[in-house]
C-alpha cells in the first residue's frame, strides 16, 4: 500500500489499472471508500488511530483478493477536528473523487455529513457516534459502536445502574458537560436516567468547549454537595475535570460518566493514579480480552505501527471497532454483489455480521439491536505511565453483569492508594 498526500487529501492506493497486492492481481477498478477523518486538531488522537486501522484492514483485504474481485482504495481528507469542514469534504468525495462507499467517524463530525449522505442516498457506515440518527431517522444509517437502541440514554444507563446499587442509594446528582454535540447528547441521556431513578438534580450546566480551567466548574459542583457526578466530556476537558477534582480534593460517592479520553493510553498514562476510582465507559479492555480473542490479531498489527507513528500504542478503544466497521462494510458489499446503495442497505438490515468484536445485528434505527457498553472503574494505579493499563486489574468492569469482573468501590477515595 502506498500513501500519497495531495494537499489535505490522502489516497491509500488499492489499485490503478492492473496491480498486484499480496499475491492477488487486480484488473478491475477499485472500490473507493471515502471519509473525513481528524488528523489534526483536538480529535486527532482518535482519528489517527482510525486511519491506521483502516489502512491495516485495506491491506488485509487486498492481500486476500479484495472485495468481489476488486481492490479497495481509501480516499480521505483531514477535517482538522472541525465540523464546519465536513460538508465540503463529503461533497468533494462524492462529486470529484467519485467514491463508491461512505464512512463517517464521531458524533460531531457525522452530524454535518448526514444531509449530504441523505440527499445522495448513500449508506452511512458510522463509527463512534452517539444518537445521530435520532434526529435524521435515516434508513441507510448504521452505527457500529455498541450503544444499542436506547439512543442518548445508552451512554449513561450503566453508570446509573451501578450508582443505584450503592448502599445507601444516592439521592442527588450533578450533571455537567461540554456545549458540543456528543457531550450534550450524553448529558441529555443522563438527565433522563436521573429522572427515572428518582434522583434530585442539584447541578445541571454546560461549559464552552475551549474551557481550560475547570477549577471553577468543580467548585460550583462541589458547592451543591452531590452524591454522584456525571460528566459528558472530550479528551482535553476530561483531563481538566479529573485534574481539577483531584487538586480540590473533591470526592463524591461516584465520579465519572461519558468521558471521552479515559479510553486513550496517552491520556491514561498522563493522568495515572488520578484516575483511581473514576468510572467511565470502554468498548474493549484487557479485562475482557478472553471474550474477544480475534481482537488480538488486529492489535498485533496495529501496535508496532502505532508506536512508529507516535499515536496510541495500545489501541484498545478505536482499532477493534474500527476494524469491525470495515469488516461489516466488506460483508455488506459481498452480500449485495456490488456497491448499489439500496442493495447494501437491505443486506445491512437483514444480516448478523461476524466481526472481531463479536456478532453485530442492527435494529431499525441503524444502531445495535442490543447494548454492550462496558463500564469500568480504574483501580490500583501508581504514579503515571501507560504500561500499567495493560494489566486487566487496572480497569475493573462493573457493568453489565455479563462482563462484570468486580464490584464497585465507593465512595471515591484518594488518588494515591
Amino acid at each position: 500500500m502506498t500513501q500519497f498526500p495531495i494537499g489535505r487529501r490522502t489516497v491509500i492506493a488499492g489499485a490503478l489499472g492492473s496491480v498486484v497486492h499480496g499475491g492477488a492481481s487486480f484488473a478491475a477498478e477499485p472500490i473507493k471508500i471515502g471519509f473525513s477523518i481528524p488528523q489534526t486538531g483536538g480529535l486527532a488522537a482518535i482519528g489517527l488511530q482510525a486511519l491506521l486501522t483502516m489502512q491495516i484492514w485495506a491491506e488485509d483485504v487486498n492481500a486476500a483478493g479484495g472485495i468481489i474481485g476488486r481492490p479497495v482504495q481509501l480516499v480521505t481528507y483531514d477535517d482538522q477536528s472541525n465540523p464546519a469542514n465536513v460538508p465540503r469534504i463529503y461533497t468533494k468525495l462524492l462529486d470529484v473523487d467519485k467514491i463508491d462507499l461512505l464512512v463517517t467517524n464521531g458524533t460531531n463530525l457525522t452530524v454535518p455529513a448526514m444531509p449530504i449522505a441523505i440527499q445522495r442516498g448513500m449508506v452511512v457506515f458510522c463509527m463512534l457516534a452517539l444518537a445521530v440518527n435520532e434526529k435524521f431517522k435515516y434508513g441507510r444509517f448504521f452505527q457500529t459502536m455498541p450503544y444499542g437502541p436506547r439512543g442518548k440514554e445508552s451512554i449513561s444507563e450503566g453508570f446509573f445502574e451501578v450508582a443505584m446499587a450503592m448502599t445507601p442509594k444516592p439521592a442527588t446528582v450533578a450533571l455537567v458537560g461540554a456545549d458540543a454535540e456528543f457531550a450534550k447528547n450524553a448529558v441529555d441521556g443522563a438527565r433522563e436516567q436521573a429522572k427515572k431513578h428518582g434522583l434530585k438534580i442539584v447541578y445541571d450546566r454546560t461549559y464552552p468547549p475551549p474551557t481550560v480551567d475547570f477549577g471553577p466548574v468543580i467548585r460550583g459542583i462541589a458547592g451543591t454537595n452531590p452524591d454522584i457526578v456525571y460528566v459528558g466530556s472530550y479528551p482535553v476537558d476530561t483531563s481538566g475535570m479529573i485534574r481539577a477534582a483531584r487538586e480540590l480534593n473533591f470526592r463524591p460517592k461516584l465520579f465519572g460518566g461519558g468521558m471521552v479520553g479515559t479510553q486513550a493510553a496517552t491520556l491514561k498514562g498522563d493522568l495515572g493514579e488520578m484516575l483511581n476510582d473514576v468510572v467511565s465507559y470502554e468498548l474493549y479492555c484487557p479485562a475482557v480480552a478472553a471474550r474477544f480473542p480475534n481482537v488480538e490479531a488486529v492489535l498485533k498489527k496495529y501496535q508496532p505501527r502505532a508506536k512508529q507513528k507516535g499515536i496510541d500504542p495500545q489501541g484498545y478503544y478505536v482499532p477493534p471497532f474500527c476494524y469491525a466497521t470495515m469488516e461489516i462494510l466488506h460483508q455488506a458489499v459481498t452480500g449485495a454483489g456490488g456497491t448499489d446503495q439500496e442493495k447494501i442497505a437491505k443486506v445491512m438490515h437483514a444480516t448478523t455480521f461476524k466481526t472481531v468484536v463479536g456478532d453485530i445485528k442492527f435494529g431499525p434505527d441503524g444502531e445495535w439491536d442490543h447494548p454492550r457498553m462496558l463500564w469500568v472503574q480504574f483501580r490500583g494505579l501508581k504514579g503515571q505511565g501507560m504500561d500499567q493499563f495493560t494489566n486487566p486489574a487496572a480497569e475493573v468492569v462493573v457493568s453489565p453483569a455479563a462482563y462484570k469482573t468486580g464490584e464497585l468501590r465507593y465512595p471515591m477515595g484518594l488518588a494515591k492508594q
